[in-house]
């Protein structure tokens, strides 16, 4: 169970993505939007060049995730949210 609500969450998770993730994937010529945090899932988008990426997935899962848990809280789930889905995070 997690112990902080999602609205808690938010400014230490968009902080983390903002100061030490984003920067990491813009030297690849991607980015990351952090969407929005349910039930302890983080809802990220890739854009850029991440879109498509083989290593998208792991980056999100061994570095994004990994981040967040060692940070925050170990419970953490990070959601790669498609194009087009932004409206639809409950189906993810």
């Amino acid at each position: 169970m997690m112990p902080f609500s999602d609205e808690d969450l938010f400014p230490p998770v968009k902080n983390i993505i903002d100061t030490k993730v984003a920067p990491m994937m813009a030297r690849d010529g991607g980015a990351i939007e952090l969407l929005d945090i349910k039930d302890g899932r983080v809802f990220v988008q890739l854009k850029g060049a991440c879109i498509g990426c083989a290593s998208s997935s792991g980056t999100l899962k061994f570095v994004v995730e990994k981040e967040l848990q060692e940070a925050i809280h170990p419970e953490l789930i990070i959601v790669n949210v498609p194009m087009g889905m932004e409206d639809k995070l409950e189906e993810l």
